[in-house]
């Protein structure tokens, strides 16, 4: 393969990446919570792209909750415990009632909507709405993660006079087990942006802190966001 052809197909998966509505969304979070660890809070250039950026976001979210609506009412996997199936709709409805309420906060502070009490108070309690469903995402992963990790050893006990990784099965189940605790690590991160974000420890989670860990979060998003390899095996 020439230099051309290797540089039209990385060209490539960089198009398919930027296609996606939700890869760009996560690169403005990134410049968001980036800059907001660089403002640490005090006026500036850094502040203004923070509250700019934030904004600009909130419109690639217009519509965004009927996804998780989407989510709530539809069936689980078979065999999923009741106490996970009760944690995951309990993450759609927060997530979905968060992004529903972040529509109307979008209206106020671009002024098509001139109350300003109302707009701050719709704010938090969607920024509520955010923090308990990320709650719930780290107890979901939590739950996912123990199950895996039990069929795991059970498979092991199965193929022991074998390579375990040369069995299909487990490498799939290795993958996600991967998958589901980068998941768990990004959702534990979101619930301290969140106490950030409502100040419920101002003096441990400062301005600058809530940047590091937002930007920390954005940069976990876009990596999940990557094209599978198959897409990029496509794309050579």
């Amino acid at each position: 393969m020439s230099s051309l052809d290797a540089t039209r197909a990385e060209l490539g998966l960089l198009v398919l990446y930027l296609n996606k509505a939700e890869a760009r969304d996560k690169i403005c979070r990134a410049i968001q919570y980036g800059s907001k660890f660089v403002s640490n809070g005090e006026p500036g250039t850094a502040q203004n792209v923070d509250k700019t950026t934030s904004l600009a976001r909130k419109v690639f979210r217009l519509f965004k909750f009927v996804n998780d609506l989407h989510a709530l009412i539809s069936p689980t996997p078979q065999g999923t415990p009741l106490p996970l199936v009760l944690l995951g709709k309990s993450k759609n409805a927060l997530l979905s009632t968060f992004l529903f309420l972040d529509q109307f906060v979008w209206l106020g502070r671009t002024g098509i909507v001139e109350n300003k009490e109302r707009t701050e108070l719709l704010g938090r309690i969607s920024l509520f709405c955010w923090l308990g469903s990320s709650v719930c995402t780290t107890l979901v992963e939590l739950g996912e993660l123990g199950r895996l990790s039990g069929s795991m050893k059970k498979l092991e006990k199965e193929i022991k006079n074998s390579n375990k990784y040369d069995n299909e099965q487990y490498q799939a189940k290795l993958k996600k087990s991967n998958e589901r605790t980068l998941a768990l690590i990004k959702a534990g991160i979101d619930v301290v942006v969140a106490a950030g974000l409502l100040q419920l420890a101002p003096q441990k989670i400062t301005p600058r802190v809530t940047g590091a860990f937002g930007f920390a979060s954005s940069l976990i998003s876009c990596y999940q966001l990557l094209p599978p390899a198959s897409a990029k095996s496509k794309t050579l």
